[in-house]
């Protein structure tokens, strides 16, 4: 197994003078998605654990839980200390609505929303800034120059520092990029999800947009392949995703094979070699690989210390081939960048 980096390393994310870890940590299987919420004390612990590794660009949501989430933050960036090491970012837009007992998703960017969400995550995680505040999904009624107007008053105003869009397409990041600089994009990114790489990667490259890579072990498929689908509980979103399920699941399990077969080679876990994969995307890209257990974590982090070739990142692309991976990545690709073109500035009527 590669061992763990005494330093993780940090990186310039964008081109607005935010610099992070060059690995982060994403929090929300800690309070949902995944399962049920983990135990509170154990997830600040495991916070914890990664501030003082290094590891201190930290990713929630207003949508986990909903809101649990950065309320667990809130309350592990309470140790004296641990705010002023960490990098913070959280995400607002997407919503879940009740209507006659049917939760239902949504999304949210109109001017008011975006105003009153940042709000109240500045209340529950505790701070007065946030590091880079996100627009999670597109809202696709809303022209997204409306929509950043009122984030770069938010700029203005001190509430947060730096702006990102999550699940973007390449048009729609240059039009808000337009009204204020973007610092990130995040989007799927790993040796299974490979769709962002003809255009939006790119256009975030030639607008010097940082890339913040979510999902970068496939939702853990590349950690255990599919034995992973035998310790997951029923409330996981991963039983509802189709790479998950039987039917690609076992053709997708030739992917892992091969990716533990060449780990062995290399000296490390599977896990560790798709996550060295996005590493090796180059110096503006920034995995948030997400964990509860800080065994898992502290693998996570060995990433960093193994190195590839061109020729071992070939092979490796060769496995995970477009043609050998078997289902969408998401259950609801509608809510991905594919559908998040906006309306022209020009149909929008202010209130």
């Amino acid at each position: 197994m590669a061992a763990v980096p005494v330093v993780v390393p940090r990186m310039k994310l964008g081109s607005q003078g935010l610099e992070v870890a060059a690995q982060g940590l994403g929090c929300m299987g800690m309070s949902a998605n995944y399962g049920p919420p983990k135990p509170e004390p154990d997830m600040i612990a495991l916070i914890h654990h990664a501030v003082a590794a290094g590891v201190t660009f930290l990713d929630t949501s207003d949508f986990y839980g909903p809101q649990t989430n950065e309320l667990l933050l809130g309350k592990a960036l309470q140790q004296a200390g641990v705010r002023e090491k960490v990098d913070l970012a959280t995400k607002f837009g997407s919503i879940w609505s009740v209507a006659d007992g049917i939760g239902k998703p949504g999304v949210r960017g109109d001017p008011a929303y975006v105003r009153a969400a940042c709000e109240g995550s500045l209340r529950r995680l505790g701070v007065d800034c946030i590091d880079l505040y996100y627009q999670h999904r597109i809202d696709t009624k809303v022209p997204i120059e409306v929509t950043m107007g009122e984030i770069k008053k938010l700029v203005e105003e001190g509430k947060i520092k730096y702006i990102g869009l999550s699940e973007a397409c390449a048009s729609t990041i240059r039009r808000a990029h337009a009204v204020h600089p973007i610092t990130a994009v995040q989007l799927e990114w790993s040796l299974w999800s490979r769709d962002v790489e003809e255009d939006i990667i790119p256009t975030c490259r030639e607008l010097g947009i940082g890339i913040v890579a979510y999902c970068p072990l496939g939702g853990g498929f590349f950690a255990s392949g599919a034995k992973l689908m035998d310790t997951v509980s029923e409330q996981d979103i991963r039983k509802k995703l189709p790479r998950f399920q039987p039917e690609n699941l076992d053709k997708n399990i030739k992917v892992f094979e091969h990716v533990n077969e060449m780990a062995k080679r290399k000296g490390c876990t599977p896990s560790q070699l798709a996550l060295a994969w996005v590493h090796h995307q180059g110096r503006d890209v920034c995995p948030i690989p997400g964990t509860t257990k800080i065994e898992n974590f502290n693998q996570n982090v060995g990433a960093l210390s193994v190195k590839l070739t061109q020729d071992d990142m070939a092979e490796l692309e060769s496995y995970a081939d477009a043609s050998n991976v078997q289902g969408d990545r998401h259950f609801r690709m509608s809510s991905t960048w594919k559908n998040s073109e906006t309306p022209p500035i020009s149909s929008w009527k202010y209130q």
